[in-house]
């Protein structure tokens, strides 16, 4: 009696961890996307001709297949079901669209994302861990990512809905599904001088601390220190107010293109803009 035990409890435990293994390979079970919430995912990400999405997960290939239909979107799919790959790209030959996408069998973290401007996800909480970095690294800051109900932990969403779904798990439902969307943000840690073109006495030294999108920082100006507030980070995009500590001055309003090391734009004070570049002189090693 105890060695039945002893072996039914090795069986269970070898299925819980085949499962927990299985999981994470294939990011869960099989379970589509409602089209009522493809066509939100596609909505929030603002997909549009020129993008390229990518769907980690694509199951039936209806994300990319959508995408195709809709805005004349180029796209691939990947899913680690063969038998659902070989599904989706027979629907694309048969709406005329395998000009445009295509779906293969492969791991979603052995997949390729560097070229999505679009990467749409439905995975379990596991797998969205597993991934958060890999994104980080290989897309281009401006990328959308957009996910069906699960997120990657403490970094937070630039913008979510929630939409009712009554066909999520079958007909007659009143189950909802949230859509959330990052923007991939540039990497703006380190120390930046600013200079405004054409007046040497504007120069300013501006520190900055990114988590993710979230930023933090302190500003000088030659040896006095300068207020820094409003800051907003969406992918290579850049603002922030600097207030200088002077009576009656008016605060500089900065919105920026980061390209790298470099950053220009324009800066608005008072009624009058003017530009203004930047140059980051230190950079932190410091993970996102």
């Amino acid at each position: 009696m105890r060695l039945t035990k002893f072996v039914l409890a090795v069986l269970c435990f070898a299925a819980a961890a085949t499962a927990a293994a299985q999981e994470e390979r294939t990011g869960g079970p099989y379970v589509p996307t409602p089209q009522s919430v493809v066509d939100e995912m596609l909505k929030l990400a603002g997909v549009r001709e020129e993008d390229f999405v990518v769907d980690l997960g694509s199951g039936d290939g209806r994300i990319v297949l959508t995408a195709a239909r809709r805005f004349q979107a180029r796209g691939m799919g990947v899913d680690i079901d063969g038998e659902l790959v070989d599904q989706s790209n027979a629907a694309a030959q048969r709406e005329g669209l395998d000009h445009l996408v295509q779906f293969d069998q492969r791991d979603v973290l052995q997949t390729d994302i560097g070229e999505a401007s679009v990467l749409t996800l439905y995975l379990l909480p596991n797998m969205m861990a597993s991934l958060r970095s890999k994104i980080l690294a290989e897309l281009k800051p401006g990328s959308r990512v957009v996910s069906h109900d699960f997120e990657f932990g403490e970094w937070q969403p630039d913008r979510k809905v929630t939409i009712d779904a009554p066909d999520k798990y079958g007909p007659g439902g009143t189950w909802t599904s949230n859509v959330m969307l990052w923007v991939v943000p540039a990497r703006v840690e380190g120390v930046w001088r600013i200079a405004l073109s054409g007046n040497s006495d504007k120069l300013y030294t501006v520190t900055l601390k990114q988590k993710f999108q979230k930023l933090e920082g302190e500003a000088r100006q030659g040896g006095r220190r300068v207020e820094i507030r409003d800051m907003h980070l969406e992918g290579n995009r850049i603002r922030f107010v600097l207030q200088p500590g002077a009576p009656r001055a008016a605060p500089r309003e900065f919105r920026g293109v980061i390209n790298g090391d470099q950053i220009g734009g324009e800066v608005t004070i008072a009624q009058a803009t003017a530009n203004w570049t930047a140059k980051r002189v230190v950079t932190s090693a410091r993970k996102r």
